[in-house]
């Protein structure tokens, strides 16, 4: 039985989750990218809320990427005003390339450890 590519990443994302989990002092940083737009959020898993969240879904200006490492360096500015400095980068089952390795380094470089 043929596996779809969607089906494939959330058994990727279910086995990396298993060994990972953030807390308050060191919540997940959570990616999901579409064809179009990208998304990320900080997560406490211990309260199972969503700390801080961001997208490129009202600015869509220049190249996929280039859109990613600033929806990076948005996350990473609304992080540093929650005083979150530390996260664990989940990629949720995408490889950690292109517009996830992008938005990864917006995040850096905006400010977060990980």
């Amino acid at each position: 039985m043929k596996s779809t590519k969607k089906e494939l990443r959330q058994r990727r994302h279910a086995r990396i989750i298993s060994r990972m989990s953030g807390t308050k002092q060191c919540p997940r940083l959570v990616v999901f990218k579409s064809n179009a737009n990208i998304y990320a959020q900080i997560i406490d898993d211990d309260a199972k809320k969503t700390l801080v969240a961001a997208s490129d879904l009202k600015s869509k200006k220049g190249k996929k990427q280039e859109s990613a490492k600033s929806v990076g360096t948005e996350i990473a500015k609304k992080a540093l005003d929650a005083k979150i400095t530390k996260v664990v980068f989940d990629r949720n089952g995408f490889k950690y390339h292109g517009r996830v390795k992008a938005l990864a380094e917006g995040a850096r470089e905006g400010g977060l450890k990980f």
